[in-house]
């Protein structure tokens, strides 16, 4: 877990992002036995290329799930409140993948402070993949 504190956090702040993932087969495959979704356009080239593909994709969920271990790298997990996603592009096998937040918005009800985070998945030198959303409870302040 990173030594970052949401405790300051400020609106427009870029938070620290996850080492960069490049999508290969081990991946899928431990994926795909992870999740228990074996879906062929995932790991199956000649499927995915019958399905149309160039060839097989990343599972929507690896990318979700790569969020996940960002948002727990900065909050204990019982910190986070909401997390949800939109898929916007498919991600090929051996694209390399920067995850990111942002803090959009910070809200206090007087007993406890949040962040509202903006989520990225973006292809390096290509394009967003996932886009999505958190909301999280901060710390209190020093």
């Amino acid at each position: 877990m990173t030594t970052f504190s949401l405790a300051g956090a400020e609106v427009g702040d870029e938070l620290p992002e996850l080492p960069e993932q490049t999508v290969t087969w081990a991946l899928l495959a431990l994926f795909a036995g992870a999740s228990g979704d074996h879906n062929p356009i995932h790991v199956d080239s000649d499927a995915a290329r019958a399905a149309g593909l160039d060839d097989v994709i990343a599972h929507g969920m690896l990318s979700m799930g790569l969020l996940g271990r960002l948002l727990t790298e900065l909050v204990p997990v019982q910190d986070l409140l909401s997390f949800r996603v939109r898929f916007s592009a498919a991600t090929p096998l051996h694209a390399r993948l920067r995850c990111t937040a942002v803090v959009r918005a910070l809200e206090d009800d007087g007993t406890e402070r949040r962040a509202r985070l903006g989520l990225a998945v973006r292809i390096v030198d290509g394009p967003l993949t996932v886009r999505g959303d958190a909301l999280v409870r901060l710390p209190k302040a020093p």
